[in-house]
């Protein structure tokens, strides 16, 4: 049976290339990369990026994956919840209703996704069964490429 109602367009999050090269610029960060943040001197510098950028849902995210690496989900988590919620802020300004495609593929779009990810992986972590379950299933429904990318 075929859906016959119109499909929301994708949404598309706007480049930022000041915040995009001061991210770049942490040792460790690849746009490409889906694996965390490495190096542990990164911390001070994904800082200084998300105190510079605090819109930037790309920063916060990183933040959290290195924080859930160092086995640390609570801040893991609150790190997650800040980019998930900048990252609301900024797909809500660009049209988004809460559904509809939200591209892996658009790099500017990627540290929403992430933030997802990493909101599910501390939330599994720290009890939070149904919550997990919602990022994850939130995650799937705006790319599965960006679920298969995240979580393997």
């Amino acid at each position: 049976m075929q859906n016959l109602l119109p499909q929301p367009s994708p949404t598309l999050l706007p480049v930022d290339p000041e915040a995009d090269a001061a991210l770049a610029g942490v040792s460790g960060v690849s746009d490409d990369d889906t694996a965390p943040v490495g190096p542990v001197g990164a911390w001070a510098d994904l800082k200084a990026v998300a105190g510079k950028f605090p819109t930037y849902s790309a920063a916060w995210a990183r933040l959290g994956e290195q924080a859930f690496a160092a086995g640390d989900p609570v801040t893991a988590y609150a790190y997650a919840r800040t980019g998930y919620h900048r990252g609301l802020d900024q797909l809500r300004r660009s049209g988004w209703r809460g559904h509809g495609p939200v591209p892996w593929s658009h790099a500017p779009n990627r540290g929403f996704l992430r933030s997802v990810n990493v909101l599910a992986l501390a939330a599994d972590a720290i009890g939070e069964a149904e919550e997990a379950a919602r990022c994850a299933q939130l995650l799937r429904d705006c790319d599965p490429a960006a679920a298969d990318a995240l979580t393997g």
